[in-house]
């Protein structure tokens, strides 16, 4: 049985979550604590029904740029990847300039991606893309390299092809990895479109926060933040039901 769906796994986070929430209630409610400052989950609820067809037009840009910069990164990772792996001169040659682009701190990148591309959807697709990228390289190597090394071996006594030996063997051993750094890919693809967003946006989840907040507006910013966890806790079980889908196929 697939442990990820038993109902200790399912039940306690959520008997813990709701146990979270009343508290959260109890303690706004007891202490009399101003809206602004924190409002009731009870609070956050109501506007969430309130403005939910304002929070679903500004979730649309947001989710989409999110799936085609973690689509692009995830593309573009497991393809260089593939290309490091299989290549020692390419490996020597960009795998420490991967390494250096890692230690940066992205973040601070934000502006200059406005600068070169513009306040468009542009700016904020590419930032995506390149603060979740990394993650897929790095693991996609790791889960390439770490192929039993006696399977390589009987594939050159085969005489396979560089390529048949990658889409039979390495790939589908380094599955796990790749899925691993995918999984991380998808909140880094999201932070990059709302850092975008809160840079130079009018539309989008990371604009609606700002508006929000401009507005002293605490309950619809964390009504706005639900609607990114939701989003994301969606994002990353696609991601999980592809990993299993395709560890079945490949046998994985």
């Amino acid at each position: 049985m697939n442990e990820g769906l038993t109902p200790r796994r399912i039940v306690l986070p959520l008997l813990f979550a709701l146990a979270t929430l009343a508290l959260w209630e109890a303690v706004v409610r007891g202490f009399a604590i101003r809206e602004v400052l924190l409002p009731a989950p009870s609070a956050i609820a109501q506007r969430l029904v309130e403005t939910f067809p304002l929070l679903m037009q500004h979730a649309w840009p947001t989710v989409w740029e999110s799936l085609a910069g973690f689509a692009i990164a995830s593309l573009l990772g497991v393809a260089l990847a593939a290309l490091l792996s299989t290549s020692a001169l390419m490996r020597d040659m960009l795998y420490p300039n991967v390494v250096l682009f890692q230690l940066i701190p992205k973040i601070a990148l934000a502006p200059l991606f406005i600068v070169w591309l513009g306040i468009g959807f542009q700016s904020r697709l590419t930032f995506s893309v390149f603060i979740s990228f990394f993650p897929v390289v790095i693991a996609t190597l790791a889960g390439l390299d770490h192929v039993d090394k006696s399977l390589l071996r009987l594939c050159r006594a085969l005489t396979a092809t560089p390529w048949q030996v990658f889409a039979a063997v390495r790939l589908p051993h380094a599955l796990p990895y790749v899925f691993s750094g995918m999984k991380i890919a998808t909140t880094f693809a999201i932070i990059g479109v709302i850092v975008g967003e809160f840079i130079t946006s009018q539309a989008g989840l990371g604009y609606l926060i700002l508006f929000a907040s401009a507005q002293a507006d605490t309950a619809l910013i964390l009504a706005a933040i639900l609607v990114l966890c939701v989003f994301g806790l969606a994002f990353y079980g696609l991601v999980a039901g592809l990993e299993r889908w395709m560890q079945q196929k490949f046998g994985a």
